[in-house]
């Protein structure tokens, strides 16, 4: 059996100490999803089924989680479904959370299904011996029970006499129950026992997979400092000649990197996709190095009051709380938690007034402010902020880059900031830039997207929308209203750029033409037919790409959203659609880069042919070359004939691609007006770095597109 310390190294979880804030969100929510199937398939007959698979959450819980997290939330879950749903359904929740805790921890620990079959076995005698110990104590009850059975099967017998070719039956039936009840602990006991494995090798088969999946992902995305029991003091921080290479790697990620942060100061850390950013945040964060040496008077105390935070690129993961002034202080013990000035924070960071407010109805930009004022209230001697620039727009990117800048000026604290963008370090003491991994002088200069005029006319209008509303949670005190009467339309093969600050209801259209939302009013139509209920015939791009990558292989992934018939042949085609290698079919969706993680995407998109594209913020979280790279694609595939409806904050970048931009306000569009003369100033291209000029019909995106004819 491993080692509690190998257990530590497997999961990057230190098995001492109280629950941490991500195991109890984590617990809470899968709790919930527990508590969830377990009542519906209490209450209605025909998702009994759902029972069967009850465990695959807390399965989850404990394969990722310390055993304690498991039992915290299976407490939680049976009081909440003792009150919603009796006895009996939250006995079935302590049942599942038993056979997802076998699974969670076979997986764990990387054993098979004998291992399964063997505690599950045990299991099911441990809950046989409670349910007849049950029976026995609660005896009325039980006689109860039982006379309702042979009364039952009297009434069967009685029945059946009254037919002489089935009076044999109905006295096999009653002897039949004469003897189950005379034997009834060895009946309910099997029953129960058999109950179990059968239930826990369906929860392996369901559940095995997911978890495959989860301890496949590379430990080096985990940000969790190994254990240090040193007095929490991250700063100053003197990394020497340090460098890192992660398992299986062949070269290192960083190496000789020299670096010093002190109190006072704020560094500002620039590079590309792929030049060590994330690796050298993590050293700083507590992470040993491989080679050289990272040395600080104590821990980093990541995490910790008085300790390193983080402030990650994408803000909604790291809101826990429901209200924002509850997410300031979430996680921090009650007594640390009152000594917060939470008003105080939020003023700082320009939320003032916003305490009660719901974080669901925060723009990103808000968010990224939320996020923090979160990590202030823990005092941190070192906030380092990972990309939380890249996914606001402009405006809300300079005013957090100046919140940044004025907080070493205002706390005894350091702020270490990492970004692609070059303006973002411009008020920063010291910039490193990173370039393969190692400091350089400065960065490569890459060319900005040239005009790119299309090379095919645009056709009829075929996507209209007409006095679209919305408004999330309709009705109830916590509405939000979110678009305001827009009005659009789409001709074929128009490639539509719509632009707009945080929170103007670029996501919610986006959402909505997509057919994923059906709006509170108004009229969204596809060729004159409503896009709801049509999915597919509208795809939608994510900002956040990888999310909508869940299967192991980029193949496997274009076949999933081309179909059935989507062949090697037809993958292989998309891949050329979107200009990348063939061979890259059988990489794993890990392994991809985020450039080409958005290109697989828009592969998939185009295997699936459907008549609009919709992309939201499809620049986000690239470096200059990247975000040229997809520009180039984008005008490719609208050449194609794709019909493309962009949402970007990247107005300069996406004018180069788009026929026509969009100005979204507030949930409306005050005016509709071609790209302006500036943009279309910036001329025009046969492609940069000599890649191919874009697609004409013939080639291979419009092969695709329409169903391989040329």
């Amino acid at each position: 059996m491993p080692s509690a310390l190998e257990g530590t190294e497997r999961t990057g979880v230190d098995e001492r100490g109280p629950l941490r804030p991500i195991e109890l969100a984590t617990g809470a929510v899968l709790g919930g999803v527990t508590v969830g199937l377990i009542t519906v398939g209490s209450v209605i007959p025909f998702a009994a089924a759902l029972q069967l698979v009850a465990a695959v959450p807390m399965g989850m819980l404990a394969h990722r989680y310390r055993a304690r997290a498991l039992v915290t939330a299976t407490v939680a879950a049976t009081l909440v479904t003792f009150v919603a749903a009796g006895v009996m359904p939250a006995l079935g929740v302590i049942g599942t959370a038993t056979i997802g805790g076998i699974i969670g921890w076979v997986k764990r620990h990387g054993r098979g299904l004998f291992a399964v079959l063997g505690l599950s076995t045990l299991a099911g005698l441990v809950w046989a011996a409670f349910t007849v110990g049950s029976l026995l104590l609660f005896a009325k009850t039980r006689e109860l029970f039982f006379e309702t059975v042979r009364n039952t099967a009297a009434g069967i017998q009685k029945i059946a006499a009254r037919q002489p070719r089935l009076e044999p039956l109905g006295t096999a039936a009653a002897d039949l129950t004469d003897s189950v009840l005379r034997w009834w602990w060895a009946w309910v006991g099997g029953g129960v026992a058999i109950g179990v494995v059968f239930s826990a090798l369906v929860s392996w088969w369901v559940l095995g997979s997911v978890l495959d999946r989860l301890a496949w992902l590379p430990n080096h995305d985990r940000l969790d400092a190994p254990p240090d029991d040193r007095p929490i003091a991250p700063l100053p921080v003197t990394l020497r000649a340090a460098g890192f290479r992660y398992p299986a790697a062949s070269a290192e990620a960083i190496s000789e990197i020299d670096l010093t942060v002190r109190v006072g100061e704020f560094v500002a850390i620039v590079g590309h996709n792929g030049s060590g950013k994330s690796t050298l945040t993590r050293l700083l964060a507590g992470m040993p190095p491989s080679s050289g040496e990272v040395s600080r008077p104590g821990s980093a105390g990541l995490g910790h009051r008085g300790g390193t935070a983080l402030v990650l690129q994408r803000p909604e993961s790291q809101t826990l709380g429901v209200l924002v002034a509850d997410d300031v202080v979430w996680g921090l013990p009650a007594e640390s938690a009152g000594e917060v000035d939470v008003e105080g924070l939020l003023s700082e960071v320009g939320l003032a007034g916003m305490g009660d407010r719901e974080t669901a109805t925060l723009s990103g930009g808000q968010q990224q402010r939320l996020a923090v004022a979160a990590a202030l209230a823990r005092r941190p001697a070192l906030l380092i902020a990972d990309e939380a620039t890249s996914m606001i727009d402009p405006d809300g990117r300079r005013d957090l880059v100046t919140l940044l800048a004025d907080l070493p000026r205002r706390h005894p604290m350091a702020v270490v900031l990492v970004t692609h963008h070059e303006a973002d370090a411009a008020a920063a003491h010291r910039v490193v830039h990173l370039a393969a991994g190692r400091a350089v002088e400065r960065l490569p200069a890459w060319p900005r997207p040239a005009r790119d005029d299309r090379r095919r006319p645009m056709g009829q209008p075929l996507l209209e929308l007409r006095g679209i509303r919305h408004t999330y949670n309709r009705g109830t005190p916590w509405e939000a209203p979110a678009l305001h009467g827009v009005d659009l339309v789409v001709r074929r093969g128009e490639a539509l750029l719509v632009v707009g600050g945080n929170g103007s209801g670029k996501s919610t259209l986006a959402w909505i033409v997509a057919g994923l939302i059906r709006p509170s009013a108004g009229a969204c139509e596809l060729e004159g037919k409503p896009v709801t209920g049509r999915i597919g015939s509208v795809a939608l791009a994510f900002q956040h790409t990888r999310l909508q990558l869940q299967k192991q292989t980029v193949g496997e992934e274009i076949a999933n959203w081309g179909g059935r018939a989507t062949g090697s042949g037809a993958v292989g085609r998309a891949l050329d659609a979107v200009g990348l290698d063939r061979a890259l079919a059988a990489r794993s969706i890990e392994e991809l880069s985020g450039g080409q993680a958005k290109r697989v995407v828009l592969a998939a998109i185009v295997a699936s042919r459907p008549q609009v594209v919709v992309l939201d913020e499809p620049l986000a979280g690239l470096d200059p070359e990247g975000r040229a790279d997809i520009v180039e694609l984008l005008a490719r595939l609208r050449d194609s004939g794709l019909t493309l409806i962009v949402i970007s904050h990247d107005v300069a970048d996406m004018a180069a691609v788009c026929d026509r931009t969009v100005h979204l306000e507030a949930g409306r569009i005050p005016e509709s007006a071609a790209v302006t003369d500036a943009a279309s100033a910036l001329g025009t291209r046969t492609g940069h770095h000599g890649r191919p000029a874009p697609l004409a019909p013939g080639d291979a995106a419009w092969r695709i597109d329409n169903g391989g004819r040329p």
